[in-house]
């Protein structure tokens, strides 16, 4: 059981906490749930295994208020992890403690995302913990901060491996030309000749063995200690199996200068030295294929200037990006990246936003506009005001949410966990039952050393522990450059199951401002005289459907007159004096009460309803001059993003609250079938609940705040970008561009990504499957041969870097078009 607490907005009274305490008591797995109103905090004992804290933040929204957990979640850099082993010992040993609420480590990104009560446990406790374990973790710093630290380090890392491997190859060649050259035919100066000098033959072996050891020592040493420590992981096979090697052949080595010369070709010294520069060369290989599942990161962190030009006392000063502060007045000219977010105050511009949001056209900006963190000034020196600096900035929004879903798991991963947990011990127990029974059918002590090592050596688990997280990674981060923010492994998992999309109506299928579409006269008057006058008397209107009359008449850039003798009529319209002539501007009722006849018009008003438009009748002088019809329009892709869904196989669903009529008007236009019209804000998340109680998987797709609830309820929460923040931070997906071409993107980059994963898992599981009885000897059973150790080292490391590069595969990723 997990005891968590809440806190929760919008309780004023008594049956306020009353509510949400009975709406989260009914969720399976709550076994008590309390709410104090004078802290306005929720205390919950609930079940991990049946519902999460998703499930309890959609019940307290479902029941009208807003929940925010207390746990604090925190990310810690692990070093010295080898394989899928190591992470699941690092995770076991945090997640088992009090106060942690949930502990998951990502072998790919070396990070331990905790999530936990800091009343409980706190940061220091966690890294003894892991310490403990045989591992270092250090608190993961700023985003901001660590970009070029972390490069640098990971630059060192690889490095380093690239030197370890060439100078180990430097003596591992000369030690395989001089120990098996002359089984091949190949000659051997006399000194070396183990028929003439066995001692200078197994000395030399020793001497260029021992700096291939010393430079792998990296290996024994962790995987020694891990083993000692009862976790045993990658490199402790590897340890074990070449330390046996070495040490079987340094006794032989002494055997020979005590003048027992036949176990001068017993040596197993080209073994060691091999496996260790072939792993190590596979180490390597994987570093620099890792390097390339994140490149999206460091693009992300490459767009942030790292310094930004601001007006200060009049002055223009160039300061560092980090002492920018939020009402600063920053100068960006033609060609230089935005520095933080703002809004312009002086001068116009076009802006590039590819990178960001995904959108290849640059987007015109003029004063009043928003400029995004990270963005590319092209054309004009603009001024503009920050308002949001430092980790509020858009970019650093975008790489912590990009961060944290590749550093999260995918539920698919279980599987590999948890055979990785157990996979290592029963290694080691395999390679010693296959040596015993092979030395008791009567074979000699070094075909039984070479099965051990060969089990050993071949049976790592990095494949499987690489498998998911590197084409989450991979993923997650295609997701990015093309304006799809995927907020978690479980996320990306789960839209590939997806079956019925629904669509919010107002701002996601249209465009959520009303515009004029339609302008009809009568035979006495012009559009352009009609437009001047319904402008004209709705000039100052608040109200969005007279607002939208006056900015079709500002485009056209007519000179409005003014309106004398205003009288407001509610519920019907306006009327006033303009020019001398009475204008009547409304509905049909305010048409109907002072008998205006609609005439010939009455058809066409009719037919514009009929295709969701509200007609604007203008009266004037008591005779019918015209209608203005006023929607809200369609986005440009709504019908070719539904007709792609369709063809997807899947459902797709309109919510609105508008009346039938004008939402089955919508439904028409874009394709949609099912509509659900005239729902509640509040009504929306029951909705949602109710299709998934037909058992399938819904995505929601949204952007207001009233659509928070619903998106929360959702199996996946998909928040437009141009959204509010309330619905983006619902959301499970954010597309950056706002473009509705990018639900299907996310639902084929979700299977793209999983058919990678089944991919990986199925040859990382083949692979030990068949690679491990082959090692034990099976093949020799029935008169194949016996695998050589060394190839067992080569066959491992190829394991590992074959799955890494089919999940780079998922590079060549492109939605597919209608």
């Amino acid at each position: 059981m997990s005891n968590k607490t809440f806190t929760i907005d919008g309780m004023h009274c008594a049956s306020c906490a009353q509510t949400v305490e009975k709406a989260v008591k009914k969720l399976p797995g709550v076994q008590s749930s309390t709410v104090n109103l004078a802290t306005e905090k929720l205390t919950v004992d609930f079940d991990q295994s049946k519902i999460t804290d998703k499930d309890i933040l959609s019940a307290v929204a479902d029941a009208g208020y807003q929940a925010n957990s207390l746990d604090v979640q925190k990310s810690f850099v692990i070093e010295g992890m080898t394989c899928a082993s190591c992470a699941q010992t690092v995770e076991k040993a945090v997640g088992k403690q009090a106060g942690v609420s949930t502990a998951s480590v990502n072998l790919a990104t070396e990070k331990l995302h905790v999530q936990y009560d800091p009343k409980i446990i706190s940061v220091a406790d966690m890294i003894k913990i892991v310490s403990d374990t045989g591992y270092k973790a250090s608190e993961e710093i700023d985003t901001a901060m660590k970009s070029e630290e972390e490069q640098d380090k990971k630059a060192r890392y690889i490095s380093n491996l690239w030197k370890r491997f060439w100078i180990s190859a430097l003596f591992t060649v000369p030690l395989l030309y001089i120990s098996m050259g002359h089984m091949l035919g190949a000659p051997l100066p006399e000194i070396l000749n183990p028929a003439i000098n066995p001692v200078a033959f197994v000395i030399t072996q020793l001497v260029l063995t021992i700096p291939v050891v010393f430079l792998g020592r990296q290996f024994f040493i962790i995987g020694f200690k891990a083993l000692f420590k009862g976790h045993p992981n990658m490199d402790s096979l590897v340890a074990l199996g070449t330390s046996a090697a070495f040490i079987f052949s340094l006794g032989a080595t002494i055997a020979v200068f005590l003048g027992n010369t036949t176990y001068a070709m017993e040596l197993y010294y080209e073994s060691a030295a091999v496996i260790l520069t072939l792993i190590t060369l596979g180490k390597y290989v994987e570093a620099l294929s890792m390097g390339k599942t994140s490149e999206a990161i460091k693009k992300l962190m490459g767009l942030a200037p790292k310094t930004a030009r601001v007006m200060r006392d009049g002055k223009e000063s160039e300061i560092a990006i980090e002492e920018v502060q939020v009402g600063d007045h920053l100068v960006v000219k033609p060609g230089e990246k935005m520095p933080v977010d703002g809004t312009i105050i002086e001068g116009m511009t076009s802006v590039d936003e590819a990178m960001l949001t995904g959108e290849s056209m640059p987007v015109e900006k003029t004063i009043g506009d928003t400029i995004i963190s990270g963005s590319m000034n092209q054309n004009g020196t603009i001024q503009y005001k920050a308002t949001k600096v430092g980790k509020d900035t858009t970019l650093s929004q975008i790489i912590k949410l990009v961060e944290d879903a590749q550093g999260s798991k995918a539920p698919i991963a279980k599987l590999a966990d948890t055979i990785s947990g157990y996979f290592v011990p029963i290694v080691i127990v395999l390679a010693l039952l296959a040596g015993l029974g092979w030395y008791i059918s009567g074979q000699s002590g070094i075909f039984v050393l070479t099965i051990v090592i060969s089990v050993l050596v071949i049976a790592c688990p990095c494949a499987l522990g690489l498998a998911t997280p590197t084409a989450i990674m991979v993923g997650t981060g295609k997701g990015a450059e093309h304006g799809v923010l995927i907020k978690s492994g479980v996320a990306l998992e789960t839209t590939h199951q997806v079956e019925t999309v629904i669509f919010d109506k107002t701002g996601t299928i249209t465009q959520g401002k009303p515009k004029v579409t339609d302008i009809v006269t009568s035979a006495d008057f012009s559009k352009e005289r009609l437009l001047l006058l319904a402008a004209s008397a709705e000039k100052g209107s608040e109200h969005p459907l007279g607002a939208a009359i006056v900015l079709e008449a500002e485009t056209k850039k007519m000179l409005l007159v003014k309106m004398h003798e205003f009288n407001a009529i509610p519920g019907h319209g306006i009327e006033g004096m303009i020019d001398g002539q009475r204008i009547l501007l409304g509905n049909k009722k305010l048409m109907d009460e002072r008998a205006i006849s609609l005439g010939t018009l009455t058809t066409t008003s009719d037919s514009l309803a009929s295709e969701g438009k509200t007609p604007m009748y203008i009266a004037v002088d008591g005779q019918l001059a015209g209608i203005i019809a006023v929607a809200d329009t369609i986005k440009e892709n709504s019908v070719k993003a539904i007709k792609r869904l369709h063809q997807m196989g899947l459902e797709v669903v309109m919510i609105t609250g508008d009346n039938t009529r004008t939402a089955q008007a919508i439904a028409k236009q874009v394709g949609i079938e099912r509509v659900l019209s005239e729902v509640l804000p509040e009504e929306k998340a029951n909705e949602v609940k109710m299709l998934q109680s037909e058992g399938k998987k819904v995505a929601m797709v949204g952007d207001g705040i009233n659509d928070a609830p619903a998106l929360a309820q959702a199996d996946i929460g998909i928040a437009i970008g141009s959204g509010t923040d309330i619905a983006i931070e619902s959301a499970d997906i954010v597309l950056m561009r706002s473009d509705l071409m990018d639900v299907p993107t996310a639902i084929e980059l979700s299977k793209a990504t999983i058919k990678n994963i089944k991919e990986n898992l199925f040859w990382a599981f083949a692979y030990n499957t068949l690679g491990i009885p082959v090692a034990m000897g099976v093949l020799y059973l029935f008169g194949g041969p016996l695998l050589n150790p060394m190839l067992a080292g080569a066959a491992m490391s190829f394991s590992s870097v074959s799955v890494l590069l089919n999940a780079l595969r998922l590079k060549r990723f492109k939605p597919k078009s209608v």
